[in-house]
């Protein structure tokens, strides 16, 4: 085995670890903590790959962006000491159903549509991953890049509406309630 195969296994067993433990963890914070060790797991195999810009983006957007919004709406709702609530055990086994699905699913799929080898180099430099998130046509990810802003801007409003408290109440509906 070579190094560069003892890196992939390290980075994808911190992945999937962290992955595990932030949606099995009973305590809140914990959770987003082991969010963001996931997170940062995908960005070491960016870098692994030799694509420091996605790699970087990927710590500025999610690690720096969507982690720090959700460990600020969990301190904003005072839930960051609570535990969780104890999952039913229908959803436990069905969690368990769906996840074996996926899995089985995943490797027919992966066994009957095998990865492609490519003989065309991949050009990891920064204006050539400008261009192909710019461009509208083949090979353009135009659309997945207006996503990502989307995916920002629900972060944002989903922390803003679960920081907000019951009592608190808006100009609307102090305006509503004096009509």
């Amino acid at each position: 085995m070579t190094a560069h195969q003892i890196i992939f296994y390290i980075l994808a067993a911190t992945i999937l670890i962290a992955g595990l433990l932030s949606v099995t963890s009973p305590k809140i914070f914990r959770s987003a903590i082991f969010l963001l060790f996931t997170l940062l797991g995908v960005a070491g195999l960016y870098f692994w790959m030799d694509v420091e810009f996605i790699a970087a983006v990927q710590i500025s957007v999610y690690v720096g962006g969507i982690v720090v919004l959700v460990i600020f709406s969990i301190f904003l709702t005072e839930h960051a000491g609570k535990e969780a609530r104890k999952a039913p055990a229908v959803r436990t086994i069905a969690a368990f159903l769906a996840t074996l699905f996926g899995i089985i699913l995943g490797y027919l799929v992966i066994s009957e549509y095998p990865f492609a080898s490519s003989t065309v180099a991949f050009d990891p430099s920064v204006s050539k991953i400008g261009e192909a998130m710019l461009n509208y046509g083949d090979g353009g990810f135009s659309l997945p890049f207006e996503v990502v802003s989307i995916l920002l801007l629900a972060a944002l409003v989903g922390c803003i509406v679960v920081a907000m408290k019951p009592g608190i109440v808006t100009k609307n509906e102090k305006n509503e309630e004096n009509k």
